[in-house]
């Protein structure tokens, strides 16, 4: 199935129900389980299902030469999911399809003005698509030379009998906006997901969801990333807090925060911001999964990283390999 040279080898699917079981170390909030990310291919040739799944907050501006880099030369994965926001009006699709070829081609994608989703899948992999969907919904913002249009997009899947939801969301900025996020999640959860009734196999979120960090001033934020110390304000981080109360992603994966804060950058290098709003470093850009049962599919994170070389952003583009695999296969 897939690509023959994919991340960990794989093979059909033969058992159709949905569920799920994370390997890895975990700490369990209310919301969000963290999971440390497997760094070998220990799955190998047991794997049915990898995906690479890519958000970039773009700040209006993109270069041919930062997607061959956000795609990255290993094309050892069956899906390419890429979010972005704050897009240009550039062909940010037709300068990705070249990016990723000749291995994959264009699936889908889904667009809210700035906010954009792309899914790639191997090359002659379009048999196996049995169905496609696009969906989308506002919360605000507006569009502009730089596009800032807060809301979501959403690509529903099912890719050879295995049922996908990725959501690709932009969420108001601010720290002091919380409660805000809070309800856009909720107003884009209510829209694209509680009104389907279909059983999902896997729902992956990605975007620039815009959270902060709480409490904690420049300098001392600053000063505890340059000494690579920044695990010492993950506790302090208000999307694993929100979770941690119950109000956002119940039952979610995420993986561990061990890169630098991904906001905000002096753009075209990776100094923090030095302009006059001198933004409090923060993990604005996440990926988090879910699936839906615990008792039949495992799931392996290899990575969740920033891509530190991608300048063109004030933002550093963040990204995930996940594979799947049916315990009663």
């Amino acid at each position: 199935m897939g690509n023959t040279n994919s991340l960990c080898g794989r093979k059909r699917f033969t058992n159709k129900e949905a569920s799920n079981s994370s390997v890895g170390n975990n700490s369990s909030h209310d919301g969000i389980k963290t999971i440390e990310a497997v760094r070998s291919c220990s799955f190998s040739k047991k794997s049915d299902l990898c995906i690479r799944i890519i958000t970039w907050n773009m700040n209006g501006k993109v270069s041919y030469e930062d997607l061959v880099e956000l795609v990255g030369k290993d094309r050892n994965f069956d899906l390419l999911v890429v979010g972005v926001q704050e897009a240009p009006k550039t062909n940010v699709a037709q300068l990705l399809q070249t990016a990723s070829s000749p291995t994959h081609v264009l699936l889908g994608k889904a667009k809210l003005q700035s906010i954009q989703l792309f899914l790639f899948g191997p090359k002659n992999s379009q048999p196996l698509v049995k169905e496609l969907k696009t969906e989308s919904q506002s919360v605000g913002g507006c569009g502009g030379l730089i596009g800032r249009k807060k809301g979501a997009v959403a690509i529903r899947i099912n890719y050879d009998d295995i049922k996908i939801v990725f959501i690709s969301c932009h969420l108001s900025a601010h720290a002091n906006k919380v409660d805000q996020r809070n309800d856009e999640l909720r107003r884009i959860s209510n829209s694209l997901l509680s009104k389907d009734k279909r059983t999902n196999d896997l729902i992956v979120w990605l975007g620039d969801l815009n959270y902060r960090i709480q409490d904690v001033s420049n300098r001392p934020a600053r000063s505890l990333i340059q000494n690579h110390l920044q695990s010492v304000l993950v506790s302090k981080d208000q999307l694993l807090q929100e979770a941690e109360r119950g109000e956002i992603f119940k039952g979610y994966y995420e993986g561990t925060l061990g890169f630098k804060p991904t906001y905000k950058y002096n753009v075209g290098s990776s100094n923090y911001d030095t302009s006059h709003k001198v933004r409090v470093p923060a993990w604005t850009d996440r990926i988090l999964y879910k699936i839906q049962d615990t008792k039949n599919i495992q799931t392996t994170l290899y990575s969740y990283d920033s891509i530190d070389q991608v300048n063109g952003s004030d933002h550093k583009p963040v990204k995930a390999d996940l594979c799947l695999k049916w315990i009663n296969s």
